[in-house]
């Protein structure tokens, strides 16, 4: 059970990294600095990261907590 918990926080992590991406690209456009964009994408890469490792987890049955 605390698998899919992990798992399904993970996913709402991917979606708060999209949305931080977005906001990044939307002030680059603006005239904010490109390093906003490179930690967006940067975070992004590592949530998916994370939700991909959890999901793995998921399906092995690997690290079962109590």
């Amino acid at each position: 059970m605390i698998n899919r918990i992990d798992a399904l926080i993970s996913a709402f992590g991917v979606l708060a990294g999209t949305a931080l991406l977005v906001a990044a690209i939307r002030e680059y456009r603006s005239g904010a600095s490109a390093l906003w964009v490179v930690a967006g994408a940067l975070i992004l890469l590592s949530t998916l990261h994370t939700l991909v490792r959890d999901v793995r987890r998921l399906r092995t049955g690997q690290g079962q907590k109590i």
